[in-house]
C-alpha cells in the first residue's frame, strides 16, 4: 500500500512542537508514520523562519527548535512548483495548496479557516488535525 502523501500546514507543525501531547502533535505523529510528508520551497522556509522566530524563545528552547528541524528534514519530499494558484481567500495560504497539488496530495492538515472553507481542493482532503486522526486511512 502506498504511503499517504500529506502536507502539514505551519500552524500544525509549531502547534505540535508547543504541546506535544496536543492533538496537532498526534497529527503530526501519524504523519509522519504513516504518510510522505511534502514541502515546497516556499513552505519549508516559512516552517525555518518560523521555528527560528525569536518570539518563540520564552516557549521552547532554540534547541529543541533545531532539533526538530533536523528530525523533520530527511522527512520532507521536497515538491517543486510548476503550477501556481490563486484559489485561498488568503493568498499567503496558496503555497499549502500548491505544495498539495504539484505533489499530488491526499490531504492537507490545518486549522486555518482559510484553507478548510475549501475542503475538498481538487478532490485533495483539507482535514483540521482532530479529522485526520479520526479518519480512516
Amino acid at each position: 500500500m502506498e504511503r499517504e502523501r500529506v502536507v502539514l500546514d505551519t500552524n500544525v507543525l509549531i502547534s505540535g512542537l508547543l504541546s506535544t501531547t496536543s492533538t496537532p502533535a498526534r497529527a503530526v505523529e501519524r504523519a509522519v508514520a504513516a504518510g510522505q510528508l511534502l514541502v515546497s520551497a516556499d513552505t519549508l522556509r516559512e516552517l525555518i523562519a518560523t521555528l527560528l522566530s525569536p518570539k518563540f524563545d520564552r516557549y521552547v528552547p532554540r534547541e529543541r527548535r533545531d532539533a526538530l528541524l533536523v528530525r523533520l528534514a530527511p522527512l520532507f519530499e521536497i515538491v517543486e512548483v510548476v503550477q501556481r494558484l490563486q484559489a485561498c481567500r488568503d493568498p499567503h495560504d496558496d503555497q499549502f495548496l500548491e505544495a498539495a497539488v504539484n505533489g499530488r496530495a491526499d490531504v492537507i492538515v490545518s486549522g486555518d479557516g482559510d484553507l478548510l472553507g475549501l475542503n475538498p481542493f481538487r478532490g485533495i482532503a483539507i482535514l483540521t488535525p482532530a479529522a485526520y486522526l479520526n479518519r480512516q486511512a
